[in-house]
């Protein structure tokens, strides 16, 4: 396989894709808390209800994933999930 099929999302499986989305969504609910700049910004630019819908979001999508999942990356992820509660917490 050539390192460009290997990039061909119609090749991804289930938990692939949703392992993609999920990280996608996790950096940018980092984004809209303002704890993280945004690519080619140099200010926070915080939105706590888009925050706290893609945290929502996230949590939906590992809850789907956990009867797939191993205990390890089942608490992994859950311990991300925590960590993005926690801090969207403290910026509310």
């Amino acid at each position: 396989m050539s390192d460009n099929a290997s990039l061909d999302p119609s090749t991804f499986e289930l938990e692939q894709i949703f392992g993609l989305f999920i990280g996608l969504l996790s950096g940018k609910a980092w984004e809209y808390m303002g704890l993280r700049l945004p690519t080619g910004k140099s200010e926070p630019e915080k939105d706590l209800v888009k925050a706290s819908i893609t945290i929502d979001t996230i949590e939906f999508m590992v809850e789907k994933l956990v009867p797939t999942m191993s205990q390890v990356e089942t608490e992994r992820i859950r311990g991300m999930i925590s960590d993005l509660k926690l801090n969207y917490a403290r910026q509310a």
